[in-house]
């Protein structure tokens, strides 16, 4: 494992780990966009480990995997900031509607109406609509959230993970997560409810689903963008 200078032997080393990299590749590209490329992820997860075989000091009191481990994820968080998936723009819009939508449910302890969150907005319902269709919120989970927000003092992944969890990436399987998502999903209204339904559980695109429900395929990308805001907000409660 160690060179005859001490140092680890970086070929046996990639070889060794090279499932690790996939491992948290496929872990992470499960809650981002269909435009994130997988084996771009795992591409840039190799560069974080030859990094991390490279700075390995043994006397740091950490095993190497762990180490590697934060260096992978790391590398694959850095290039997709870098490629900025999701214009800082539409980031914004995105926030701005889940801020609305967490204040109106503080307010009125219910889901709000799509007509009251324009209205918290100060927003046309038809201007509201046409900013759902643009933001396109497909995510579930922001890079600031996987890798720690510089502004907020925890992530709501976080407070999700296990203290036996030695990889971090392995919450985003945690069972509780799953079951705060479940119930999230529960309190959305009907229609939304069916919409991330057949999207997430039976892998329906939006053409289906508008056809199942009679309704324009923007219409269903509006509403879905909605969810997506309000089950962020709920998870971020959790």
């Amino acid at each position: 494992m160690y060179t005859a200078k001490g140092t680890l032997n970086r070929e046996d080393q990639l070889r060794k780990y090279s499932p690790l990299v996939r491992r948290l590749a496929h872990h992470m590209i499960a809650k981002l966009p269909p435009s994130v490329e997988l084996d771009d992820l795992i591409q840039v997860g190799m560069i974080g480990l030859t990094e991390a075989i490279a700075r390995f000091q043994p006397t740091q009191g950490v095993q190497f995997e762990t180490f590697a481990s934060q260096r992978i994820r790391g590398a694959m968080i850095d290039e997709l900031r870098d490629g900025d998936w999701m214009s800082r723009g539409s980031r914004k819009s995105q926030k701005e509607i889940e801020q609305a939508v967490n204040r109106l449910q503080q307010r009125l302890h219910r889901a709000p109406k799509e007509s009251e969150i324009a209205d918290e907005l100060g927003m046309a319902l038809d201007d509201y609509q046409h900013l759902l269709a643009k933001v396109r919120g497909t995510q579930l989970v922001y890079i600031e959230d996987l890798g720690g927000s510089s502004g907020d003092d925890e992530n709501f992944l976080d407070r999700h993970m296990g203290e036996s969890e030695a990889d971090p990436s392995a919450v985003l399987t945690d069972q509780r997560m799953r079951m705060a998502l479940v119930d999230a999903i529960k309190t959305l209204p009907e229609r939304e409810q069916y919409i991330m339904s057949m999207y997430y559980e039976h892998d329906m695109n939006l053409k289906e689903i508008a056809a199942v429900l009679g309704v324009t395929e923007s219409r269903v990308c509006q509403l879905h963008s909605q969810s997506i805001a309000r089950l962020r907000t709920k998870l971020r409660a959790h």
